[in-house]
């Protein structure tokens, strides 16, 4: 009896804390409660989004970028984050003001080839990338605790389980616990800019001066474009915003607005630091060679000679909380995706398994690590589906109501979204040649 007690005591205690959160809103919303505060409750669809721009895929494309290129790469990452900030404002905005989510705005608002076409597209995306996520997360617990990659991958895959369905509980308990992994990827890479200073002035000119040195330079450009713009991730933030917290009336959606774009450029912000911080340090620890460091093991272990071992440790206790949100994140962004598409939903545990089947299968018989950069190259191929999609549905009027996206908007996204088209192609020839 007393377990029965203490797990229905748990479960109430989950779900009052999402119902605090909903009454706090109303309270800012009201304005019977304001000050810095307020914006509080407010805070975790752009901190669960922002998880998708820090995964395992990042971690292998950003060491890979760092011991070639130095830091000559660093302008990419801050593009990448500035666009991404642009999209994800757009995709939260658009659950906001609709109170549907990009997938099922799709559904309705295009012709069903096209649907079912951007379905399969997002869906294959939305596996890839959860594979790198998996396997990012399994590998951080096999090199941390020096047990067997198939042993890492189970605890992976119990560990997502159990955060997944803290979700029974409401929005607020998932959100806590995706915001706690964040804080500690955050402050690892803190702690190892202090361990590894970078060459600030080298820093400076990297982030602003658009560089691009060989075939190798462009493959790790739109890797890091990849890595960092997660087509998932559009999907996802419409999908936590729509339902949130449903706005009464047009004053409601934009107060809603105003808070929803401070949180993108925070949490984004905040992604966007881890990114520069890994190629920072890549860049100022390991020796620049052609093919750079593209093994995160072979990372791990050089950085233990160089920085130490508590240098070492940070590292992989950041790639293993990375992989486990990511991973996460990207089972409830296969499931908006789906649901949203074709109107069809399967268990969160089905959907889990799913892609943890392909994740065991590469993990034990395929380089993880190739298989984790190719993913992120991949990802870059099918991001143009929600990209245009955003374009489109954001000023249609019939759609947006009054909150249609402005001129500007429209034509800065066009521009950005011809730009990472244009990265694609000049890979794919590439490639092919």
């Amino acid at each position: 009896m007393f377990p029965l007690k203490l797990f229905q005591a748990s479960a109430a205690s989950i779900s009052g804390a999402t119902q605090q959160t909903e009454l706090a809103v109303r309270d800012v919303l009201t304005g019977r409660r304001k000050g810095l505060l307020a914006f509080l409750p407010f805070v975790g669809p752009a901190v669960i989004a922002s998880v998708g721009y820090m995964d395992p895929g990042n971690f292998a494309t950003n060491i890979q970028a760092g011991s070639s290129c130095g830091y000559e790469l660093l302008w990419v990452v801050v593009i990448a984050n500035v666009v991404a900030m642009l999209f994800q404002a757009m995709s939260a905005k658009l659950g906001i003001v609709t109170g549907r989510n990009l997938a099922e705005l799709c559904r309705e608002q295009f012709p069903k080839p096209i649907v079912l076409a951007m379905w399969c597209g997002s869906e294959i995306a939305a596996m890839a990338t959860d594979i790198a996520e998996f396997l990012g997360g399994a590998l951080g617990i096999s090199l941390l605790f020096h047990v067997s990659l198939l042993c890492g991958l189970i605890v992976t895959g119990i560990v997502t389980m159990i955060i997944l369905l803290l979700d029974r509980g409401g929005f607020r308990p998932l959100e806590l616990v995706i915001a706690a992994l964040v804080a500690v990827i955050g402050l690892s890479y803190v702690c190892e800019l202090f361990i590894a200073p970078p060459d600030w002035h080298a820093t400076l000119i990297g982030s602003i001066v658009p560089r691009l040195h060989g075939s190798n330079a462009i493959t790790l450009a739109v890797g890091i474009i990849g890595a960092t713009i997660m087509p998932h991730t559009l999907f996802l933030h419409s999908g936590l915003t729509q339902n949130r917290t449903p706005a009464r009336n047009d004053a409601e959606r934009s107060r809603l607005l105003w808070f929803s774009n401070r949180e993108v450029l925070i949490a984004l912000g905040m992604a966007g630091f881890v990114n520069l911080a890994m190629v920072m340090m890549s860049a100022a620890v390991f020796p620049r060679s052609a093919d750079g460091i593209s093994d995160i093991s072979v990372a791990y272990h050089s950085l233990i000679p160089l920085l130490g071992v508590g240098a070492a440790t940070v590292f992989l206790i950041s790639l293993m909380a990375s992989g486990m949100s990511s991973s996460v994140v990207g089972t409830m962004a296969g499931q908006v995706i789906m649901q949203g598409f074709v109107d069809f939903r399967i268990p969160v545990w089905a959907r889990r398994i799913m892609t943890m089947a392909p994740a065991f299968v590469i993990g034990l018989h395929f380089n993880v690590v190739n298989a984790m950069v190719i993913s992120q190259v991949a990802l870059s191929f099918f991001l143009p589906i929600p990209l245009v999609a955003l374009v489109v549905l954001s000023s249609r009027r019939g759609v947006m109501g009054t909150f249609a996206a402005g001129k500007t908007t429209i034509v800065i996204a066009t521009l950005a979204t011809i730009l990472i088209v244009a990265l694609n192609l000049d890979l794919l020839k590439q490639v092919l040649s």
